[in-house]
């Protein structure tokens, strides 16, 4: 059976929209440029850790869904979506070559009439200067005339079980107010909300505004934690009581770093087509330092409590618990675990780790231990540093069994243990 919808991207953004799409009964192909996510998901596994589950998958594929490596598929659909990643390169821009890939995949199938969306956290700009032209191209055929042009920015929050597909906005800005109103047409079917944008470079600037909104609201909260520690002042409790205002104010807690898929984004680092002659988002940039500032704080802090109880970090036993982004959620992206871990290597500490949902962790390419009892692991450790908090961890029973304890995301109650 021909599908309605071509996911091109089966990553973070792609599995998602294929799952809301089969759920309101949209036949969905799904197609990536690289051959990995196709061999894992026709082998019933989620090729995305901490995405969907092999259940998901399942359900997912009876129910309509078809993974497939045949890119021929993409000429046979009324809506394909591009949801390729965006990652950060080693010059700080994002690399766009999996969505200009995709872009050139679909341009040689792309047929009158389709809708194209783009999902992918792009630079403004990008969905008029880099993927239509890559779709002209390719097809011949004209943006906003022959077929429909679109970006809409992905919003989910991974884990999160009150703000899911369904029941959060979704923002569209079309190429033409006819290519909005395809986009709204089609979301109209998966969400509750749609919201138009002026145009793409509007729907893409808002992922940056949202992006960069966490990173520096939690970089303010990171150099708060440094300062509350340092004037002997409990942040936690200021938290508490800060939100409790009904306006003006919104909580951000402070970490060990911050993960995810969704990187801070600053302007002077847009490809040069988007760029403006003004002055960068400084902001960003300082928010951006702060927060990577954050691990070598973190071990800091592990070598101080180790120093006040007659110990050095040299020979030292300390258990990392939770190696995740976030809480619940398997997936590692962008953990600072993994840089705390590897510092404290270097230091000569002997590390393992604990975590229910990674049962196989590495840092430069070997194995860490993993502890098979928390509690006994915890009591045979020089210093324990709860890095993530899963629901499953009973802290106060941790508190007491452990020899030292850091809790960086201040989820133990008041005293304790040493708190970030």
């Amino acid at each position: 059976m021909p599908a309605d919808l071509a996911v091109i991207g089966l990553g973070h953004l792609g599995l998602p929209l294929a799952q809301a799409a089969v759920g309101v009964g949209i036949h969905t192909v799904g197609y990536d440029t690289d051959p990995r996510p196709f061999a894992e998901l026709s082998a019933g596994r989620t090729p995305v850790e901490g995405s969907l589950s092999a259940s998901d998958i399942r359900r997912m594929v009876s129910g309509g869904f078809r993974p497939t490596a045949d890119p021929a598929e993409l000429g046979r659909v009324r809506t394909a979506a591009i949801c390729a990643p965006t990652p950060l390169g080693p010059d700080r821009t994002l690399d766009l070559g999996a969505v200009t890939d995709a872009a050139r995949a679909l341009a040689a199938r792309l047929r009158p009439h389709t809708t194209v969306l783009v999902e992918s956290a792009v630079p403004p700009g990008t969905t008029e200067n880099v993927v239509r032209p890559l779709l002209e191209e390719g097809s011949g055929l004209r943006a906003g005339r022959d077929f429909h042009l679109a970006h809409s920015p992905g919003r989910l929050d991974p884990g999160n079980r009150v703000h899911v597909y369904g029941n959060t906005p979704k923002v569209i800005g079309g190429l033409t107010p006819a290519c909005t109103e395809s986009a709204a047409a089609f979301y109209g079917r998966l969400t509750d909300k749609v919201v138009r944008a002026r145009g793409p470079r509007e729907a893409e600037m808002t992922k940056v505004l949202e992006t960069n909104f966490r990173h520096v609201n939690i970089a303010l909260v990171n150099e708060m934690a440094v300062l509350c520690h340092d004037l002997g002042v409990d942040l936690w409790d200021v938290i508490r009581c800060a939100e409790t205002k009904p306006f003006g104010f919104e909580p951000f807690r402070p970490g060990p770093g911050v993960g995810g898929h969704g990187v801070p984004v600053d302007p002077g680092h847009f490809p040069y087509h988007s760029r403006t002659p003004g002055h960068p988002l400084r902001m960003v940039s300082l928010a951006k330092e702060i927060n990577d500032r954050m691990p070598s704080y973190v071990i800091q802090r592990c070598a101080t409590l180790l120093n006040e109880h007659g110990k050095s970090v040299r020979g030292a036993r300390v258990l990392l618990l939770g190696v995740t982004y976030k809480p619940d959620l398997a997936d590692q992206e962008s953990s600072p675990a993994r840089e705390i871990a590897t510092r404290l290597m270097d230091m000569g500490a002997q590390i393992g780790y604990h975590d229910p949902l990674v049962l196989d962790w590495r840092v430069r390419d070997l194995p860490v231990a993993r502890a098979d009892s928390l509690y006994e692991a915890a009591a045979g450790a020089d210093l324990t540093v709860l890095l993530q908090h899963h629901r499953t961890y009973d802290l106060q029973g941790l508190a007491v069994k452990a020899q030292l304890l850091l809790d960086t995301r201040g989820a133990t109650p008041a005293g304790a243990a040493h708190r970030l």
